[in-house]
């Protein structure tokens, strides 16, 4: 099992202890060991990686340090499933500018990591090549739709990975799993590259084995890209400014909302870790409120699953991707492809986003959604006013059992609550775990910030990381 953050993989590195060649053999053998107990990756090029390794630049801040990629983010040569049938024999021919920004700081990406379709789902149960299991809490679910991604590194099989969120994909699973996981703000990283699920929900970032990590490689992939139209024109900042500060006088928000009878003993255990720990740090809680927290979800799905039907209507077996034979013109090459093509998550997702956009009921649905999003956004604005940063869950309860038939899609939505607000309102927010004790399983804290405010995220997340400890 390899261990390890990218800091000490760099002193190894710079040091001579081993070299960027011999690194991507170990991860490689933690692969071929661990993941067929966990399916954590659907694919990985050693011949590939270690062609990098050799070039491998140790001047450079990620310079021979391998990281996973979620396998809706395009990497040159590799293949781009999305974990679907649908673009099961695909090939990407170029690079997410993610991935070719993470080259260009001497990182080596290495293996595609596993995901619910089409980034579709909380629990990491939706894709078509198998569901990943949680290294952390065996017969649990490790989280979705990042599940790959977060399982990798809480199981030994990497120094970090690249993930995706939408509504809660990195945090989520992080949570889950054990380990770190940051959603920028939206704009902050190119979406050049990734495929598309919700345009104006989507964001790529890291999950990592501790905060210092996440904030190096978002050093490395962050920054304004002509090639995406939402990508912010925002300077950036070196990410690593403020670990090692202290948190004293900030105050942070602890939402009235956010204290819910439905979350488990737990997460409300964890809670209330935090915020004793935060309270001995010297930053000062204050009690807000976030009166539109009731409804997110709905305002979420609406517009989530709007935006999915138009993006996926691309898929229609004409220019790449799954073609069912045994076809009879268009229109039914086009039913059969999707109908074969896409799991049950995604369709139900494509049908219920197809019916809101109708004309019968746009208005009635995806207009009010659009007005709720704002609503929630206005509400951030206004907590934003009085506090620095946001406490609170990131879902109600530590991970579900796998295969837990009494689960409805429905119950599996509302697993979003706490971590869809920051993607409605495009704000930055990590997840941190808290200490676990013995026998039980990860539960993750989350803090959010204003936008464009991930530097101060990271040190009151580094601050709690290392009080935790």
């Amino acid at each position: 099992m390899l261990t390890g953050t990218i800091s000490h993989w760099r002193q190894q590195l710079t040091g001579g202890a081993i070299s960027p060649a011999e690194l991507v053999e170990e991860i490689a053998r933690a692969m071929e060991e661990r993941n067929p107990g966990i399916n954590a990756y659907l694919s990985w090029d050693k011949e590939a990686a270690l062609a990098a390794a050799t070039q491998a630049d140790l001047s450079k801040p990620l310079g021979g340090i391998p990281i996973a990629v979620k396998d809706n983010i395009a990497m040159l040569g590799q293949p781009t499933r999305c974990a679907s049938r649908m673009l099961e024999n695909f090939v990407s021919p170029y690079n997410a500018t993610a991935v070719t920004r993470l080259t260009a700081a001497g990182a080596i990406p290495f293996g595609r990591t596993n995901m619910d379709e089409f980034a579709m789902g909380s629990y990491g149960q939706n894709s078509a090549f198998g569901e990943t299991q949680n290294p952390a809490a065996p017969g649990h679910v490790p989280g979705g739709s990042s599940s790959g991604s977060a399982a990798a590194v809480a199981g030994g099989m990497a120094i970090a990975a690249l993930g995706s969120d939408t509504g809660g994909s990195i945090r989520q699973p992080a949570s889950h799993c054990g380990v770190v996981g940051i959603k920028p703000t939206y704009g902050r990283v190119s979406r050049y590259g990734l495929v598309a699920f919700a345009s104006s929900l989507d964001q790529i970032g890291p999950i990592t084995q501790n905060v210092e990590d996440a904030a190096t490689i978002l050093n490395a992939i962050c920054g304004h890209d002509a090639k995406d139209s939402t990508s912010s024109t925002v300077p950036t900042e070196d990410f690593t400014a403020g670990l090692g500060k202290d948190i004293k006088g900030l105050r942070i928000g602890l939402p009235q909302e956010y204290l819910s009878s439905g979350n488990s003993p737990a997460v409300s255990a964890a809670l209330e870790q935090s915020i004793r720990k935060l309270t001995d740090l010297g930053a000062e809680i204050v009690e807000i409120s976030l009166p539109h927290a009731e409804a997110v979800v709905a305002a979420y799905y609406i517009i989530a699953c709007a935006e999915a039907s138009s993006n996926l209507s691309r898929f229609d077996g004409i220019r790449y991707g799954y073609r069912a034979a045994g076809t009879n013109g268009l229109d039914d090459l086009y039913s059969k492809t999707r109908e074969t093509g896409f799991g049950p998550e995604v369709k139900r997702r494509i049908i219920l986003g197809t019916y809101v956009l109708s004309s019968g009921f746009y208005d009635a649905y995806y207009a009010k959604a659009q007005k709720v999003r704002s609503l929630v956004a206005g509400d951030f604005a206004a907590a934003f006013e009085k506090v620095d940063l946001i406490l609170g869950p990131v879902a109600p309860t530590s991970a579900p059992k796998l295969h837990d038939a009494s689960m409805t899609p429905l119950q599996t939505y509302l697993a979003d609550i706490y971590t869809i607000p920051a993607n409605l309102a495009g704000l930055p927010g990590i997840s941190i775990p808290t200490p676990v004790a013995e026998g039980a399983h990860p539960v993750g804290i989350q803090l959010l910030a204003p936008h464009f405010a991930e530097t101060r995220l990271l040190q009151a997340a580094a601050a709690l990381e290392k009080a935790f400890q």
